[in-house]
């Protein structure tokens, strides 16, 4: 049999535009480069960002300094009195029942107790821890001359009043004689108890 007719293949035909003959070569698609992480841009200050909160409370003003408590100096000095007094006494009394032995504390407390009452009433005055501790060192003198008295008082069996106003100066010679080096501590300890007292309780 005759095989049937087919029509002959032609081959391709170049593009007109192309006088080598060779088909237009595709340009390779781009590569993209891989990007690298970048923070985000803060925007300059101005453009939509809110300026940094001012130190304080809300309003941009500093706060306000604490109130200066005010006290009455004079009453202060009063109640000093009274508390070295007390202090005094006190001080007297424990000297006389330690059978005359010092206890550090006492000149303390009796220095603390007349500086608390100067601070707590005077307020913040720089006149009354310097007055504080001239009680100071008067409670503790007070107190050791008290003591003394109340020690008379039992051995001789005279009130401790007929002792300070009729014998005080055989009391101060009394005294005098019981004085030691380590008593200079204790004056000390009085004074600067009331001075540190009163310093912080009028602030």
């Amino acid at each position: 049999m005759s095989q049937p007719w087919q029509q002959p293949q032609q081959p391709p035909q170049p593009p007109q535009n192309n006088p080598y003959g060779q088909p237009p070569q595709q340009p390779y698609p781009p590569q993209p480069y891989p990007q690298q992480h970048q923070p985000p841009q803060q925007p300059p200050y101005g453009y939509g960002q809110q300026p940094p909160p001012p130190y304080g409370p809300p309003g941009g003003f500093p706060p306000p300094p604490p109130p200066v408590r005010r006290g009455n100096p004079g009453l202060a000095v009063v109640l000093g009195i009274v508390a070295m007094l007390v202090g005094a006494a006190v001080y007297g009394a424990i000297l006389n029942a330690s059978d005359g032995g010092q206890i550090g504390y006492l000149a303390v407390g009796t220095g603390a107790l007349i500086g608390a009452a100067l601070g707590k009433v005077g307020g913040r005055n720089p006149a009354l821890p310097v007055v504080g501790v001239l009680l100071g060192l008067l409670g503790v003198y007070l107190g050791q001359i008290f003591g003394i008295a109340l020690k008379i008082s039992d051995v001789f069996h005279v009130s401790v009043a007929e002792i300070f106003f009729e014998h005080f100066d055989s009391l101060s010679e009394a005294w005098q004689n019981y004085l030691e080096p380590i008593d200079a501590l204790f004056f000390i300890l009085g004074g600067a108890g009331a001075f540190q007292t009163a310093r912080k309780l009028g602030g």
